[in-house]
């Protein structure tokens, strides 16, 4: 027999079927509550709340655990390489020698954006945030694909749309940053992999010969599968939210980019290097921070340690933190200062019985920031960064969505307003 719930209701009885996914999570339906009962649920942030049924990620916050279509990140972080992962996202299996080689083909193919969106450039502020201009241009690509808003693509027409984003975000992602930059734009080139050609295109100069570091594009390579998919997240959700009113993908990402923007959700890495760089131009006393950091009555918070989700260590800083330790190692950056206060802080939250209590353990954030700054990166660009590694997490959302014909999103609310009451004429209020 299923398993069920029973809700006592005004002494009626009502029967919620419990739904349990693969890894044995369950869930009450709740589907016919409204119809049944007249009542709908109250949870603010949606935090009990399961709004759909996914095959793409499963997370664990409590066991430190994150599986992209069932294989563990460590393995993927690895030994898979950035669009073999979002192979893996996108179509829900790990690619043949032949389907990656095609995938990665038909990128290399579409990584060209039309010469109008230069144009574009010129009528933003100066002073315009990165992330306004990424989502603006991603969302402005309906006008160059206008096919792409049709409620009914061809699996042949989806499928193109999600090859030309995949292959125009890190072109128009260089861009922003070289034109935030002042910097001549730089082509993407067909000879080097997506790794390897976004970093041409942010830090190449036409009047010199520039030289791939191959440990900053594996560290990047890891860094972007690690923020490739998270569950249902806010700018995850958002996606499908709006992808589910029939909006189109590059629409639905352009929403998710805002929604990633926010600073309680993509900004966390540069909040740490901004806390790195205060503490630095404080003195450096990183022992007084972590005193300020266990005062209940300061509002200092340190930045980049502990995680919303994960109750114990976060299986992707412990990736990353190789990653970057090789990567300042490779750039002669070991002995920075800005380093040297991470590494303190480090210390103290692997070792400090206050945070381990706590399990206030460092991040993946913690680590991407440092790597990020590194690289030369402006603070301004790390969500941007961020939105470049979630895109095929998107794009996998949004397919799943669409394909699953999920129904329009429409939650409900508990009013507490005024009561009914009559207009006011001007001359008596």
């Amino acid at each position: 027999m299923a398993e069920s719930a029973e809700l006592i209701l005004d002494g009626k009885s009502i029967t919620l079927p419990v739904i349990e996914g693969t890894e044995h999570e369950k869930a009450f339906d709740i589907g016919k509550l409204r119809d049944q009962t007249g009542y709908v649920t109250l949870d603010s942030g949606y935090k009990n709340t399961g709004a759909t049924k996914s095959a793409i990620t499963f997370l664990d916050g409590e066991e430190g655990i994150l599986r992209y279509r069932g294989y563990p990140i460590e393995q993927l972080a690895e030994k898979s390489s950035f669009l073999e992962v979002a192979y893996l996202l996108i179509y829900g299996a790990l690619p043949t020698e032949a389907e990656l080689s095609h995938f990665s083909g038909q990128i290399t193919k579409h990584t060209l954006v039309h010469e109008d969106m230069r144009k574009i450039f010129d009528g933003f502020p100066s002073a315009t945030h990165p992330m306004a201009i990424l989502s603006s241009l991603i969302c402005a690509l309906t006008g160059f694909y206008p096919q792409s808003v049709s409620p009914d693509l061809s699996p042949e027409e989806m499928e193109l749309n999600i090859i030309r984003l995949l292959a125009k975000m890190p072109t128009i992602a260089a861009w922003t940053y070289k034109n935030n930059m002042g910097h001549p734009l730089n082509y993407p080139r067909n000879d080097m992999d997506y790794c390897a050609n976004f970093l041409y295109m942010m830090f190449s100069f036409p009047t010199e010969k520039y030289d791939i570091n191959p440990v900053v594009v594996s560290a990047l390579n890891k860094l972007l599968i690690l923020h490739a998919d998270h569950e249902q997240n806010c700018s995850t959700s958002t996606v499908r939210l709006v992808g589910s009113a029939n909006a189109s993908l590059y629409g639905s990402v352009s929403a998710g980019i805002n929604a990633l923007w926010g600073p309680l959700h993509g900004g966390a890495n540069q909040e740490v290097i901004e806390m790195l760089e205060a503490i630095a131009a404080d003195g450096g006393d990183t022992s007084k921070f972590i005193a300020k950091a266990k005062d209940k009555n300061d509002s200092f918070r340190l930045m980049g340690f502990g995680h919303r989700v994960y109750k114990n260590f976060d299986p992707r800083a412990k990736i990353i933190k190789k990653a970057a330790d090789e990567v300042l190692q490779a750039l002669g950056m070991q002995d920075s200062p800005l380093l040297k206060i991470a590494q303190e802080l480090e210390q103290a939250a692997l070792t400090d019985q206050y945070f381990i209590e706590r399990k206030l353990y460092p991040n993946v954030d913690f680590y991407s920031g440092i790597i990020y700054k590194a690289l030369g990166i402006p603070t301004e660009m790390f969500t941007v960064m961020f939105a470049l590694g979630r895109l095929p997490g998107w794009i996998a959302q949004w397919k799943e969505m669409r394909e699953n014909k999920e129904p329009i999103g429409r939650p409900r609310q508990i009013y507490t307003g005024e009561l009914e009451r009559d207009y006011v004429e001007m001359n008596a209020r």
